[in-house]
């Protein structure tokens, strides 16, 4: 069985396409990771040991047991011949319920695969028969999550389907897939890593907020402990290029240090550090409390903002050549969407700076933003959306 992949067989897949299996595969630049759902009433069928029934501490009663039968069963290898080296990974049973069929229970494992040396690693067969081998009404479903050379990322709801494993009836055998997938390019990967990163900066809610409420104050002189009138457009714009700048280096080096794991830090933090920024810009745009500071606290909120940046690169497991590449374009993406916003809404900030409906405007600008920082920050800390984080997220969803 040979499968190529057209672009007519992107598919979404929103739910489990039980009792199937699924095989899901992110092709690396150097292996292939995986990951197989096995329905446990299936299994159960196939290798017994009340695997459904008696699901309680599966994994630690019978992981060893489970991980020669995937072994046996998975055995990729090239056109050639040549076997396949296979790890399998975590293991973790899910329990749901379903409408239709109600409590569903699944084994849920990571494996990789890493071909030869020298050996095509876009190009082999799949010999996998777990469950159908000895169930034969079962099949599996094999698709492809994230291929890198070929612009398909892990954050994408998009997979792509390329075929299905099943018993031939006619033969009475297991036909061995066969992969072969169509050739990417650098260029396309790194072109989608620039689009990623307008995407991210496009609909990330809490960026683009921090963003605005930095740039509030920053055409105003200081009067004392208040904000002043219009400081002059010459005085505004190295103001605003001073903020941009230094937020952009700032979440640039963590961008980096963070992606390529150098500083490794829970997410949960980061994102209420983030909310906690918004927060002390929108108190500074109602009433300065670090005038003249502006440059370094946009740089350093910068850093705790380039920390979550990153944490959508980490998440994709790149190896180093395409990582580093998506590191730039990825930041190119952020800096070229931050400018575009800048572009749109600096010209009228600035008119807007030189009359008398600014300081109302700004007011109101900074209480709302303070009152959707909070939320967050709640909301982080917490764990549970709040009624005005909520309100945000629906707002944030509706096109204008």
């Amino acid at each position: 069985m040979s499968l190529l992949l057209p672009h007519w067989g992107q598919r979404r897949l929103f739910a489990h396409p039980m009792p199937n299996s699924v095989v899901v595969l992110k092709i690396h630049e150097k292996h292939i990771s995986g990951e197989i759902q096995l329905p446990l009433a299936e299994l159960q069928s196939a290798i017994g040991m009340g695997v459904n029934e008696h699901s309680d501490r599966l994994i630690e009663r019978l992981g060893d047991s489970l991980k020669i039968y995937l072994l046996k069963h998975i055995r990729p290898k090239s056109f050639e011949g040549k076997p396949w080296a296979v790890t399998i990974g975590k293991m973790s049973v899910i329990e749901t319920k379903n409408e239709l069929v109600g409590q569903y229970k699944e084994l849920v494992v990571a494996f990789s695969m890493t071909p030869p040396l020298f050996y095509d690693l876009r190009n082999f067969y799949f010999d996998c028969d777990v469950i159908v081998r000895e169930v034969a009404s079962h099949s599996i479903l094999v698709s492809v999550k994230q291929d890198w050379q070929r612009g398909i990322i892990a954050e994408d709801t998009t997979f792509q389907q390329i075929g299905v494993i099943a018993l031939d009836v006619p033969s009475g055998k297991i036909p061995v897939f066969q992969v072969s997938l169509a050739q990417g390019s650098t260029w396309t990967g790194f072109k989608k890593m620039l689009q990623l990163g307008q995407h991210h900066i496009a609909e990330g809610t809490d960026h683009l907020l921090f963003l605005l409420v930095l740039l509030l104050p920053a055409m105003l002189t200081v009067e004392g402990k208040h904000w002043g009138q219009f400081g002059g457009t010459k005085y505004s714009l190295l103001r605003l290029l001073k903020i941009i700048t230094a937020f952009t280096v700032g979440h640039s080096l963590t961008l980096l240090l963070a992606a390529t794991r150098i500083v490794n830090l829970p997410i949960q933090p980061i994102e209420v550090l983030i909310a906690v920024s918004i927060l002390v810009s929108a108190v500074h745009a109602y009433r300065p409390i670090f005038a003249g500071k502006e440059v370094w606290i946009a740089g350093g909120f910068g850093l705790i903002h380039g920390l979550a940046f990153a944490e959508t690169l980490v998440d994709l497991q790149l190896d180093l050549k395409q990582l580093l590449l998506s590191i730039l374009g990825f930041n190119l993406g952020i800096e070229l969407m931050q400018l575009f916003i800048v572009a749109l809404i600096i010209p009228w900030l600035i008119l807007l700076s030189r009359t008398r409906f600014y300081a109302p405007f700004r007011t109101v600008s900074a209480i709302l933003i303070s009152i959707a920082a909070l939320g967050w920050v709640v909301e982080r800390v917490m764990g549970q959306p709040n009624f005005v984080s909520t309100i945000i997220n629906l707002l944030s969803l509706t096109p204008f």
